[in-house]
């Protein structure tokens, strides 16, 4: 990750902060001596996060990424309290699971007005105080899916392939103009992970959601640190989502139809579930944490059926 002191007084937004990776790298970020501001649009949840930064310079925005005035203001309250932005993270992802027709077409908007639209509104605020400043990082947060787009999750892929081509937009944009040396755009691409996103997730599959082979969340909000300092253009993180792009370039059509019949065959062997719009019209009380404890359950339910 390099050097401890190189987060000394750097001043980082994340969005997304209330629990899984963005969680896991605002107090990460707080314990290298960065100054960050988190966003989600659980209020007492960021507080709790502040707490657990135990003294460090973190400060709480609650927003709604999906409102883009509310997104100003989270800038406006990193650069009133700090002064500048030196980088910020784009961790925005909802998810709906399910066969794309199966789920309710205002779940599906929803899925889009929140990991683009909201993407895009933190790029633009982001990228034009960087420009203004004269340097920064945005990091945006897509994911295999990015790649390799995955059965029952078909908006979800689509707007992370949407982030990845934004992403690669705007690096030939600053090249253009110009901002290469000192203003760069990474894109983080994680496989499956063990997080709330899960818990959180709109789903009408009739099943609880798992996915084969989850990764820990420490080697994401690893990453995702890394890249405020160090970014790369496209990151897959972990050897099974770098195995997953390199496949997906390679043979395109054959990984798709592994990748979705692996997505099939772990939704059928969930514990039965009523559908649910989760999480992504309304904020949750549950899952507040990095880990969503979705590999614990998994392995009770596949106890369950191999007795």
């Amino acid at each position: 990750m390099g050097n401890d002191l190189e987060f000394q007084d750097m001043t980082v937004v994340i969005v997304g902060a209330s629990s899984g990776f963005g969680r896991g790298a605002a107090v990460r970020l707080a314990e290298l001596g960065a100054n960050v501001v988190i966003a989600a649009r659980r209020a007492d949840v960021l507080d709790e996060v502040v707490r657990e930064a135990q003294g460090g310079n973190v400060v709480a925005a609650p927003t709604d990424v999906s409102d883009a005035g509310a997104v100003e203001e989270l800038a406006a309250t990193a650069v009133e309290r700090f002064g500048r932005i030196d980088a910020w993270v784009n961790n925005v992802g909802v998810g709906a699971l399910g066969l794309f027709w199966d789920i309710p077409i205002k779940d599906h908007a929803r899925v889009i007005e929140v990991n683009l639209t909201g993407l895009v509104y933190g790029a633009h605020v982001a990228l034009r105080r960087f420009i203004s400043q004269g340097a920064g990082t945005l990091v945006n947060v897509g994911s295999i899916d990015s790649e390799v787009p995955l059965a029952y999750q078909s908006s979800y892929a689509a707007t992370k392939a949407g982030v990845l081509s934004l992403s690669r937009s705007l690096n030939e944009e600053l090249r253009i103009a110009g901002w290469q040396d000192t203003i760069k755009v990474g894109t983080i691409m994680p496989w499956a992970v063990d997080t709330p996103w899960w818990t959180h997730a709109a789903n009408y599959t009739g099943h609880a959601p798992r996915m084969a082979a989850m990764d820990d969340p420490a080697i994401v909000v690893d990453a995702i640190v890394a890249a405020c300092r160090d970014p790369k253009e496209e990151q897959p993180v972990g050897p099974k989502a770098r195995a997953a792009d390199v496949s997906h370039n390679l043979f395109p059509d054959l990984t798709e139809r592994f990748s979705g019949t692996i997505a099939d065959r772990e939704k059928d062997r969930g514990a039965p579930m009523p559908h649910t719009a989760g999480a992504i019209h309304e904020p949750m009380a549950e899952g507040t944490t990095v880990e969503g404890g979705i590999r614990d359950r998994m392995r009770r339910e596949d106890g369950k059926a191999d007795s």
